[in-house]
């Protein structure tokens, strides 16, 4: 039986999970990953993609690795008991150059919502709680990555309030030139 997908969440719980809870996270994790394979084709000559398997079995070991510190959060975001999304999201110390961003810089390591729920508004909500959380602890900016060809997370990153500010570019260490 399919479930019914939502068009307004309303009001969503928001769960705060310790290192013991992270497997809680595979199956999002995972629509993420296919996400992102299918997101980022264009990169299939020079990044090769790993397997479901093996991506959660690494970033598994990342979050049990950022939850070792006490200021990681993450954010279970649920409705109606059913998991629609999550946030992990690490703090570093701000490299202090031609930008006052404050001490400390939030960085969204993870941003994961269920696809039955896209457009529902959890991706905004989550973001709400996240930007609430930070406040309290006096951090003033997050840095929140996304795959240069996600035109559709590019756009409710904008219309969330967040600009383009570094732009990532990748290559194999041998490939150089135009054609390589």
């Amino acid at each position: 039986m399919t479930k019914t997908r939502p068009t307004d969440v309303g009001v969503l719980s928001f769960r705060y999970l310790g290192s013991h809870e992270v497997e809680e996270l595979a199956d999002l994790w995972g629509a993420l990953h296919q996400q992102h394979t299918v997101t980022a084709s264009h990169l299939e000559d020079i990044i090769g993609a790993v397997s479901l398997d093996e991506s959660w079995r690494r970033r598994r070991a990342q979050y049990l690795a950022w939850l070792a510190d006490p200021d990681t959060m993450a954010i279970l975001a649920e409705h109606e008991g059913d998991l629609a999304g999550y946030a992990m999201v690490t703090l570093r110390e701000s490299a202090q150059g031609s930008w006052d961003r404050g001490d400390r810089v939030a960085v969204v390591q993870t941003f994961a919502i269920d696809p039955e729920y896209t457009g529902t508004g959890v991706g905004s909500e989550l973001l709400e709680e996240i930007r609430r959380q930070l406040a309290g602890m006096g951090v003033r900016d997050i840095e929140f990555s996304a795959l240069a060809t996600a035109s559709e997370d590019i756009t409710f990153l904008e219309q969330e309030g967040f600009r383009p500010f570094i732009t990532t570019m990748v290559c194999r260490v041998n490939g150089f030139g135009a054609h390589d």
